[in-house]
């Protein structure tokens, strides 16, 4: 099964770009035949991985070195791969494959990090920013001659001349609004119409505290059965109408602070 494996990944031809380094080379080779990053799958692309090496004529000592690293791992994943029996590992010892396949995928999370930043960095290429105009410079004034005494006299007569509003002395208290004022607003449109839209009971009301209140006296009344609201969707408007047990003389008495 190895080696059949292994003719179907040597006989899918690669190109040769440049890589940044080894462990982008051997991210490519498993990507490009189309293999998990695994033990099995490094031994596979082994001798891809030194067809390439072969062609670094251009590389520098130090650069080839880093590649030749990488092999030399490979070389060994593939060797054990090939025998009839895995070697025995003293207690503690890493497996070399298995090394080498978590340093790829952390390198592969990196380089998809970095790609998405590219990405993010390309479409900043495409905006312009909005520069505003040099500022004008007023030329300076000429305060030649002028001393100290001078400045705190123009103040103090800027302050003699000033006129301050007279201050305040009341307070306006907040605006007290009721459930029983409420309810009363309620039963006194369905006393004439029968049906009432909540929409059209706060609809000159621009205060919050206003809206909230005549909706609490609206779910009294539906506690105390006198109403029944329908509403045709969410975030639509209720409809108000006199339930069966409602009494147009009846007194409604609020049990409750207020």
């Amino acid at each position: 099964m190895f080696s059949q494996a292994t003719q179907n990944v040597s006989n899918y031809s690669i190109a040769t770009p440049v890589y940044e380094g080894p462990l982008d080379l051997l991210l490519q080779l498993i990507e490009r035949a189309e293999l998990d990053i695994t033990k099995l799958s490094l031994a596979l692309i082994t001798d891809q991985y030194l067809d390439y090496i072969h062609q670094l004529t251009d590389l520098a000592a130090d650069e080839v070195s880093a590649f030749l690293v990488i092999a030399a791992k490979l070389l060994q994943i593939k060797s054990e791969a090939l025998l009839p029996r895995p070697p025995q590992r003293d207690p503690g010892e890493e497996d070399p494959g298995e090394a080498l396949a978590r340093q790829l995928i952390i390198y592969k999370r990196y380089r998809e990090i970095a790609m998405i930043l590219g990405e993010r960095e390309a479409k900043g290429l495409h905006t312009y920013l909005r520069v505003a105009p040099p500022p004008k410079i007023e030329g300076s004034y000429d305060l030649t001659g002028i001393t100290i005494e001078d400045v705190a006299a123009a103040a103090q007569e800027i302050f003699t001349n000033l006129s301050f509003p007279d201050a305040l002395y009341s307070v306006v208290p907040p605006a007290r609004v009721t459930i029983r004022e409420k309810i009363s607003l309620i039963t006194d449109s369905l006393r004439h119409q029968k049906s009432v839209s909540f929409r059209s009971l706060v609809n000159h009301e621009n205060s919050r505290l206003e809206i909230v209140v005549t909706f609490l006296a609206m779910l009294e009344l539906i506690k105390r059965h006198l109403v029944r609201v329908s509403q045709d969707g969410l975030f639509g408007d209720i409809s108000l109408e006199v339930s069966e047990a409602w009494d147009d003389l009846e007194e409604i008495e609020i049990e409750f602070g207020e």
